[in-house]
C-alpha cells in the first residue's frame, strides 16, 4: 500500500525535550523500566499501547500474550497490516542495555528493507532517543516538525530498530526507506532457522553512535521502546514472538 510514511513510520512515543543525560530519581534506580507481559490471553498492560500511522488504512498488526516453549511471550502477527506496541520511558533514561529473546516463525514474503515497496518486517525491536532538533539536518528537521503536527503521539527524532531479516545478512545497517529518522541494524538473518529462539543483548549507546553518530557525538536519553511488525507494502504475512524484554536500569 503506497503511502507517505515520513516520520510517522515509527511509532510514536515519548518525547521529552531533554538532551542532557540526567540521572534517574533514586526511587527508580531499582524499578523495572518496562511493564512485563501479563498472563497468557490478556492484553499487554499500560503503559504499553498501540501506535500506528496517521490516517492509517491498513489493519493494525495484532499483538497478544501467549505461553510458548516455557516462556511468556508476545505474539506478533502481521497480515497486510502495520502497527507497533510502544512503551514510553518517562522520565527519559540514560541509555543502557536492552535484552530480549525472539523467534520468527514466518517471514514476510517479498519484504526488502532497502526499498519502499518492500519496507516490511516480521519483527523489529526499537529504541527511541531524545535527539534535539538542532542536531537533525535542516530538511529532515522540517519534515519531522510537519510529521509531529499530524501525529497523535510525539515522534522521536532518532529511532534505532533491530530486525531479524530473511534477505539481509546480520550486521547490515541501513536507514528506513521512508525516513532517515529511523535506522535499522540487522541482528539475525536467514542463516538462523525459523522457529528457533535467539537471545539478544545490545548496548543502546554504542548502537546509537553506530547508526546516528554522524549527527550526535553524545548519546541522548531513551524515551521509549517498541515492538513492531508490518506487511502493508507487500500485503504479506509475518509471525514472530518476543520474550523477556528488559531495559537495564
Amino acid at each position: 500500500m503506497p503511502r507517505a510514511r515520513g516520520l510517522p513510520v515509527l511509532l510514536a512515543v515519548a518525547g521529552a525535550a531533554v538532551l542532557a543525560q540526567v540521572p534517574p530519581p533514586p526511587s527508580m534506580s531499582q524499578a523495572p523500566l518496562l511493564a512485563p507481559w501479563p498472563a497468557a490471553g490478556a492484553s499487554p498492560a499500560s503503559p504499553w499501547h498501540m501506535a500506528g500511522l496517521p490516517q492509517q488504512k491498513a489493519p493494525p498488526t495484532r499483538f497478544s500474550v501467549v505461553d510458548l516453549d516455557g516462556r511468556r511471550a508476545l505474539r506478533v502477527e502481521a497480515d497486510a497490516s502495520y502497527g507497533n506496541l510502544v512503551h514510553p520511558v518517562d522520565p527519559p533514561w540514560p541509555a543502557r542495555a536492552l535484552s530480549w529473546q525472539w523467534r520468527v516463525d514466518r517471514f514476510v514474503a517479498g519484504a526488502d528493507l532497502r526499498s519502499k515497496p518492500g519496507d516490511d518486517t516480521a519483527v523489529k525491536v526499537c529504541a527511541f532517543f531524545d535527539l534535539g532538533l538542532d542536531q537533525v539536518p535542516f530538511f529532515e528537521r522540517q519534515l519531522l516538525r510537519l510529521a509531529r503536527t499530524r501525529s497523535a503521539e510525539p515522534l522521536p527524532a532518532a529511532t534505532v530498530c533491530y530486525v531479524w531479516d530473511a534477505t539481509l545478512p546480520a550486521g547490515t545497517t541501513l536507514p528506513n526507506a521512508y525516513t532517515r529518522r529511523v535506522r535499522y541494524l540487522v541482528l539475525r538473518g536467514a542463516a538462523e532457522a525459523a522457529g528457533t529462539w535467539q537471545a539478544e543483548h545490545r548496548d543502546l549507546g554504542a548502537d546509537f553512535l553506530r547508526l546516528f553518530g554522524d549527527e550526535s557525538p553524545q548519546v541522548p536519553p531513551v524515551t521509549g521502546v517498541a515492538i513492531g511488525a508490518d506487511a502493508d507494502n507487500t500485503h504479506g504475512q509475518g509471525l514472530a514472538f518476543v520474550a523477556d524484554l528488559v531495559l537495564q536500569p
